[in-house]
């Protein structure tokens, strides 16, 4: 046992041991000295070409729509409005099947659903005017049936629905068309994209072209 008069070496209280190096680590063995990290440099965001619509021979582009008169009777314009679907799939149908070989080809080649303030209407292209007249008299296709039933119901209730179309034969040196930030719709659709440099910059450069190159993007 120790003697009355012998002192336990307690730390006082307030007063830290004094570090033996200078070195933050030897306090933890474990740790180690960071590695500066290197800055990222943040990739530059991808950039839709410019575009135009591939060089092509003359088409068609085919206007048709409804007007709503009757707003408070659906039962009258919702049929009318229901008949465009069906069709438009039958002819992106028929046209997928003919790029395959595996069908005539009816000489549709894209639709735009449009919407405006009197009704919906779709923009059509087609190959050409007389493709679009056989397909819309044709008993065999959903265009001729629907007409029937249009007119039938506008006998019954005059003026509660309206139809319209209108068609452009457009000559391909009458063409021009841009699509900047990926925006290619309608006739790039149709028809395919090339770079817009290969027909010119400028629209009256592009609508004076008649030519072009082989290398188009596909729809």
């Amino acid at each position: 046992m120790p003697s009355s008069t012998s002192r336990i070496p307690f730390p006082r209280p307030g007063r830290r041991r004094p570090r033996t190096s200078a070195d933050p680590t030897a306090r933890h063995p474990q740790r180690t000295a960071r590695r500066p990290q290197r800055l990222r440099q943040p990739q530059r965001p991808h950039r839709p070409p410019t575009l135009t619509h591939a060089p092509g021979g003359d088409l068609v582009v085919f206007h048709i729509g409804m007007t709503i008169r009757a707003r408070h009777r659906p039962d009258l314009w919702g049929p009318v409005f229901l008949a465009m679907p069906p069709m438009i799939a039958e002819l992106s149908r028929n046209r997928d099947a003919a790029a395959r070989g595996e069908a005539e080809d009816l000489g549709f080649l894209h639709a735009e659903t449009l919407i405006g303030k009197d009704g919906p209407w779709v923009v059509q292209y087609w190959r050409s005017v007389e493709q679009l007249y056989a397909y819309a008299t044709d008993p065999d296709h959903a265009h001729l049936p629907a007409w029937k039933r249009f007119n039938a119901a506008a006998r019954k209730h005059p003026g509660a629905v309206g139809v319209w179309h209108e068609t452009y034969v457009v000559p391909a040196s009458g063409i021009e068309s841009v699509y900047v930030g990926g925006a290619a719709v309608g006739l790039a659709r149709a028809v395919g994209t090339v770079p817009v440099a290969a027909r010119g910059k400028a629209a009256r450069e592009r609508l004076a072209s008649a030519g072009g190159p082989a290398d188009v993007t596909p729809r």
